[in-house]
């Protein structure tokens, strides 16, 4: 993000490149830039002769070369946004011509989402050497907490752990995902406001009661009532609960245990760190720590997996949710 805000604050500033290549598995931020660059740098006037927007599935490279080197008219400057660019994967050394010498005068920006440029290429290096090259890496799953709060934060909002956990319990690390469900919120919610969860359940339609965190919270705690409480909806709802999601989830909060049983050094911060979760909930782990020896965690790991295999359909003899969450449980608490 730091290197984003710094990208979006040197045009602001006038200190426009002539090449943007922005590239990388998360397109949240290759969107951001993009859009940012085709709503700021030409004003309304100058848009209609001097923006154009092209597609690398319809176009060639040379296409592209041509149109950023037409001069701009009654501007300072055209703008030339290439999206989906990663179409052009098999011809984009043939950008190499241009980007050692390329127009002053246009801004060309290339939306190369889900890949990057070989670093060792010599059209990687032309490009960072005439102008900017951004790689949006995906960000691990214990790192999407921090970067709700800091959007949130920018926005005026806070969130409750809980309801930052479930987000990303149900859109995993998807970012323009989750930042369309927070948009939603922000059109509801008064600035100011702290998201909780009764607010994800009555906006975006999960579940504050019924859902995988609840279901692992349950287990961590040995509350057997609840977790096939839990587990009994689930069988009733299967599109909103997959059995492949929910067995994933459960197994990787076991893989977790086991880690912890295995950890020399238990300081908080450390625990959080290797784990990969938000300190505030560590009791938890702390809890199913005592609840499960490091024996009976080795035990359910490989339980889950077979369940796992069954819940594909394989060797299931068609086995239904139902059955296969009794079974996972059964397995948990026995």
């Amino acid at each position: 993000m730091d290197e984003v805000i710094k990208i979006v604050n040197d045009i602001k500033a006038g200190n426009i490149k002539p090449i943007y290549f922005l590239m990388g598995e998360e397109p949240y931020y290759i969107d951001k830039l993009s859009d940012y660059i085709e709503q700021n740098v030409l004003s309304e006037d100058e848009k209609g002769f001097n923006q154009t927007v092209m597609y690398g599935r319809d176009v060639s490279v040379d296409d592209i070369v041509s149109t950023a080197k037409r001069y701009p008219m009654m501007a300072e400057r055209q703008v030339v946004i290439v999206k989906e660019a990663q179409d052009l994967t098999k011809t984009i050394d043939k950008l190499e011509a241009y980007v050692e010498n390329p127009m002053l005068s246009t801004v060309l920006v290339f939306c190369y989402k889900y890949k990057t440029l070989d670093k060792r290429k010599k059209v990687t290096k032309l490009l960072a050497k005439s102008g900017v090259v951004y790689e949006s890496k995906k960000l691990y799953e214990n790192q999407v907490g921090d970067w709700i709060k800091r959007v949130l934060s920018g926005k005026k909002y806070t969130i409750e752990p809980k309801a930052s956990a479930m987000l990303v319990e149900f859109l995993g690390t998807d970012l323009s995902k989750i930042n369309n469900e927070l948009e939603k919120l922000q059109i509801i919610l008064p600035k100011g406001s702290t998201i909780s969860p009764k607010d994800i359940e009555e906006n975006i339609g999960f579940s504050k009661d019924f859902n995988v965190f609840e279901l692992r919270k349950a287990i961590g705690e040995r509350n057997q009532l609840r977790a096939y409480t839990i587990a009994e909806n689930f069988a009733n709802n299967p599109k909103e609960n997959p059995m492949v999601v929910t067995t994933s989830l459960v197994f990787g909060f076991f893989v977790q245990l086991l880690k912890y049983h295995g950890l020399k050094d238990k300081n908080p911060k450390n625990v959080a760190s290797v784990l990969g979760v938000n300190p505030f909930f560590l009791k938890e782990y702390d809890l199913a720590l005592k609840n499960y020896p490091m024996r009976k965690v080795s035990q359910i790991i490989a339980a889950l997996r077979e369940i796992d295999v069954k819940s594909k359909g394989v060797g299931a003899n068609a086995m239904s949710n139902a059955d296969l969450l009794k079974e996972m449980l059964y397995h948990i608490f026995n």
